[in-house]
């Protein structure tokens, strides 16, 4: 039994698999968003507050995104947020520039036309963000189409590689938030992208969304040999 009542196992055993996943899904959220800094250190304490779940718990919780790369465990160091190496980030960069581009593909032979509506309409919505100087639900709105062709290509096995990497994490560490967002050009290979998935043709669309992540990898503080005129925000 733990410091807050509750045994760990009989919990598990009645239905807290509900309550786990509710604060698994809360705090990985909370880690994909950016809003904690890399390597900021996270206390169950604070944690089974925020989640009202047990510390057994959230200790689960902690337990499976360490095993998933979102935090990192250390003794003496206790439970931080992930932070990347350049090299580590070029890794997850471009398995992702590999991995979606062949979801991109997928979808343009095997998207419904109701999935081919609701891309149209993500891309509409990005559009009047951008007209209204709306960053926050650009980026909203870029993350929702991504999501969007991923199911679009039912792809079982290369959307649950997709889902493994942690690239989210990596372009909000790399991200340049001195520059211009969204970045220029994003929302014309957006274009392209659905372009090629109504037109049915995979190679455009592989094509399209390689152009589109690869440039993404490109806008981030990853070099440091190019112009820093170059360097502009995902």
């Amino acid at each position: 039994m733990d410091s807050s009542g509750h045994n760990g196992v009989a919990e598990a055993g009645r239905g807290s698999r509900t309550r786990h996943d509710e604060a698994y899904e809360g705090l990985r959220s909370l880690l994909l968003s950016g809003s904690i800094a890399p390597g900021t250190r996270l206390t169950e304490a604070d944690l089974t507050r925020m989640f009202n779940v047990s510390r057994s718990t959230m200790r689960a919780v902690l337990v499976q995104l360490t095993q998933e790369g979102f935090v990192t465990s250390e003794v003496n160091r206790g439970v931080r947020t992930r932070s990347f190496s350049v090299e580590e980030a070029f890794d997850i960069l471009e398995a992702r520039e590999t991995l979606e581009s062949a979801l991109a593909g997928k979808a343009a032979e095997r998207a419904t036309e109701e999935e081919i509506e609701a891309l149209r309409r993500t891309l509409d919505d990005m559009a009047d963000c951008k007209a209204r100087g709306d960053q926050e639900g650009y980026s909203r709105g870029n993350r929702r189409f991504h999501q969007q062709v991923k199911e679009a290509a039912h792809a079982k096995t290369l959307a649950r590689a997709y889902d493994t990497l942690l690239y989210p994490l990596v372009m909000r560490q790399y991200r340049n938030l001195s520059a211009r967002h969204p970045r220029g050009g994003s929302l014309e290979e957006h274009q392209a992208i659905l372009l090629a998935i109504v037109t049915r043709n995979p190679e455009a669309a592989i094509a399209a969304m390689r152009h589109h992540v690869a440039s993404a990898r490109r806008a981030l503080l990853l070099q440091t040999s190019e112009p820093s005129d170059e360097r502009t925000s995902p």
